[in-house]
């Protein structure tokens, strides 16, 4: 074929069956119910051609023609997002992930959907077509987000949301004025209060507004306080309104059914004989605002149960089209009702009278320093004092405070327009809070503990670099207060900061004291108290103090470099059980005789432990305890992660490590990160599979060990030798590879995980090894 022929074939139009496929990508709004109907041959080539709006509705479509849409949704993230999501190997579902990035960054203004046809259909809303996958939000800086989310013309776009977000993020938050404030209370009310959100998370606040901090952590504890901001809305909350209805209805009911059974009776004076209690819960019934709200578990109640749980409204399906209307009311239960206290009821009836003028968001702020006050009047020190004076000021300065004058909202003290923790509604909780880097007040570290002494529904708590120092026992209060509460589903703490007010394993000690029902408990420090005199030292008694029988499963202690006790670590161990998981954290060991001694204790005292975990601990000397953990029959997965295990040892050394675990039919999980295994120790470590062992290992993870692309082409030709010596069965199925020196050799690399890939997983990253020069120096 001539030159110009080949020029002529080049530049000639697709075919007539790519033309009509693109034509009808175009019409997809007249055509798609004919467009779903496609034989699989003609759906599989339509697919990559439609926007993102109708490749969502393609979904079951595709699925019925045996099509699967991830290779579209995952090059969709190549092009839009341009970047590689953390942790992709573990992403089950590119459709989602897609989505919900991709409504994040539209509500944040950070991707112009206009950009790329496949963004942009005059047909569809960006934010409400992808609500519905949309798991998990990040509000950050001044909150527009929420601005946006609680805009009317959003209205539908939040109702999804509210039956599909289950995490609500902030990051670096600033100070915002009244309205934006106002719109993150009708946001938080409907996500939380009458939504599916179940972990709230809050990271890098260092310098936080104390009034939105606390905000953010009554809301998400439950309460509220009715006739605020919602008043100085559009309207108040429909489905409290609503519900506020029901109720009205049903207790005019029930009085007439009262007033009708004490005329047949005959007795004209039965209504006054009748217990004072119930009379005024009667009379509260009608007067009070909604008594409580819509709450998914019905645990989230009070403590002291004088306010009662609320019923269950689940928002139905994440379709659009949902609404709040779709939403089921139902009333409480009249036995129920009747044991709210007239204190209560008076307080309520106090709420509902000022619901007429529109009320200042900004009465929020006497509401949730109340939390802290209540019950700790004695504790208030000089900044509580500077706090209530700010109080006062916002108070005068608000014509249309909750409550001003009311001597029913006054009983417990404070200003005027302060409510008391007990007046407020008790909605819907979340079951996971995490503050990571906030610096927390003794003030709110007060009305933190305030709040978790009746989150009944609260399972996680993650308090990470908050500066609590000496305030960690005020929270441990709050714990244990709530422990004591029968529907208590407290599970898990982690605790984590700079400095360690305690020793770590006394502070171990007390938590499992106050919350015996833990499972999980995370305490890590990363240097001892600053000011050394005022650290208290460890208590001698310790060791023999009695700690009841815990129900813990999961203990990781990251030590400030102390030394390892185990006889301060011996009543913990024999408290727990239970216990299946230990991992210890740059621990130094006082003597040599102290791990192996802890190796005894962990077999006399823990017959449940499957995995045990070192890292960053010097475990040189220390090759006899090291083989006895691997030859240990109970333990599934052993961790020694930058341990220095080769420091200082022999070949021999080594051969015992392989063979030991050879004979561990058990073990399932062997890490060792960090240790400096080189390319000859990796090499020998692939005869652990060899013809005559009877080991069971799934996973080997050896990152961070300098291994070169040749040393892993080599242990890969033997792991191949031993797998075609046993006929083709294997156990292993997981490597981990990753920060090794693999760039060197780009092209030996890439064969060497090619074939690895044909046995097993293998999970590694980019890594630039220039930057571990001091370590390739080491192993020459």
């Amino acid at each position: 074929r001539s030159v110009p022929e080949a020029v002529m074939a080049a530049e000639r139009p697709r075919s007539l069956f790519a033309l009509s496929a693109t034509a009808v990508s175009r019409s997809m709004a007249a055509l798609e119910r004919e467009v779903w109907a496609l034989p699989g041959h003609l759906l599989r080539v339509l697919l990559p051609l439609l926007t993102v709006f109708h490749l969502e509705r393609a979904e079951d479509a595709a699925r019925r023609a045996g099509l699967s849409t991830q290779p579209i949704w995952r090059k969709l993230w190549d092009d839009v997002m341009k970047t590689r999501p953390p942790n992709s190997e573990s992403i089950t579902c590119w459709r989602k992930k897609f989505l919900e990035t991709f409504f994040s960054n539209v509500l944040h203004g950070v991707l112009d959907v206009s950009s790329d046809w496949r963004l942009n259909d005059r047909h569809f809303s960006p934010l409400l077509h992808s609500s519905p996958h949309v798991s998990q939000l990040t509000l950050c800086n001044m909150l527009q987000g929420a601005v946006e989310l609680t805009a009317q013309h959003n209205h539908k776009v939040l109702e999804n949301l509210a039956g599909s977000l289950q995490i609500l993020k902030f990051q670096h938050l600033l100070s915002c004025d009244q309205s934006i404030r106002r719109s993150l209370v009708l946001l938080l009310h409907r996500l939380i209060h009458h939504g599916s959100v179940s972990q709230v998370s809050m990271y890098s606040w260092p310098v936080p507004d104390t009034v939105l901090l606390v905000l953010i952590l009554t809301m998400s504890a439950g309460f509220w306080c009715s006739g605020n901001a919602l008043a100085c809305h559009s309207s108040p909350c429909g489905l409290c309104r609503e519900e506020d209805k029901v109720q009205s209805q049903e207790s005019v009911q029930e009085g007439a059914e009262r007033g009708c059974n004490a005329e047949q009776e005959g007795n004209s004076g039965e209504n006054q004989k009748r217990p004072p209690k119930e009379a005024d819960v009667h009379t509260n019934s009608v007067l009070s605002g909604p008594r409580s709200s819509p709450m998914r578990n019905s645990v989230c109640e009070e403590t002291s149960r004088e306010v009662p749980c609320g019923h269950t409204s689940i928002q139905g399906g994440s379709s659009p089209h949902s609404s709040s209307e779709q939403l089921s009311c139902h009333p409480i239960p009249r036995k129920t009702r009747r044991r709210l206290k007239p204190a209560v009821g008076r307080k309520r009836r106090c709420l509902r009278r000022s619901r007429g003028r529109c009320a200042d968001p900004e009465d929020l702020y006497d509401f949730v320093f109340t939390v802290a006050r209540e019950d700790n009047s004695g504790l208030l020190d000089k900044a509580s004092t500077t706090e209530r004076e700010n109080t006062d000021k916002w108070t005068s300065s608000s014509p249309g405070s909750l409550c001003t004058g009311h001597a029913g909202c006054k009983r417990r003290g404070g200003p005027a327009g302060i409510l008391s923790l007990k007046a407020a509604q008790r909605f819907r909780s979340v079951s996971t809070l995490e503050l990571f880097s906030i610096p927390l007040t003794g003030e709110t570290c007060r009305t933190l503990s305030n709040l978790l002494s009746s989150w009944v529904s609260l399972e996680n708590l993650v308090l990470s670099y908050n500066g609590l120092n000496a305030n960690i026992s005020c929270i441990l209060s709050g714990l244990r207060a709530l422990s004591r509460h029968p529907e208590c589903r407290f599970r898990a703490l982690r605790v984590s900061d700079m400095f360690s007010h305690m020793p770590c394993m006394e502070l171990v000690r007390c938590v499992l004291s106050a919350l015996p029902q833990l499972h999980t408990l995370s305490v890590s420090f990363d240097l001892k108290n600053q000011l050394e005199g005022s650290r208290p030292e460890v208590n001698p008694s310790c060791s023999k103090a009695e700690i009841p029988e815990s129900c813990l499963e999961v203990l990781e202690i990251r030590f400030p470099r102390e030394p390892l006790h185990t006889e301060f670590l011996l009543p913990v161990l024999k408290a727990s059980k239970s216990l299946q998981q230990l991992s210890l954290d740059s621990a130094t060991l006082p003597c040599p005789q102290e791990l192996g001694l802890l190796l005894e204790v962990l077999k006399e005292c823990t017959p449940n432990l499957k995995k045990v975990s070192f890292h960053d601990v010097n475990l040189a000397e220390h090759q006899k305890e090291v083989l006895l953990l691997l030859q240990d029959p109970g333990l599934q997965e052993i961790t020694f992660s930058f341990c220095r295990l080769f420091e200082s040892s022999t070949a021999e050394f080594l051969s015992e490590i392989i063979n030991t675990v050879k004979r561990n039919s058990s073990l399932k999980s062997l890490k060792l990160p960090g240790n400096r295994l080189g390319n000859h120790r990796l090499v020998a470590l692939a005869d652990i599979f060899s013809e005559d062992s009877s080991s069971s290992l799934c996973q080997l993870d050896v990152s961070s060990n300098c291994i070169k692309p040749d040393g892993l082409l080599e242990f890969t030709k033997k792991l191949e030798g031993h797998i075609q010596q046993r006929g083709g069965q294997l156990p292993f199925t997981h490597l981990r590879l990753f920060q090794n020196w693999l760039d060197q050799d780009a092209e030996t690399a890439q064969e060497a995980l090619r074939r690895l890939r044909a046995v097993c997983s293998v999970v590694n990253d980019a890594w630039d090894s220039s930057q571990a020069f001091a370590d390739y120096i080491s192993v020459m």
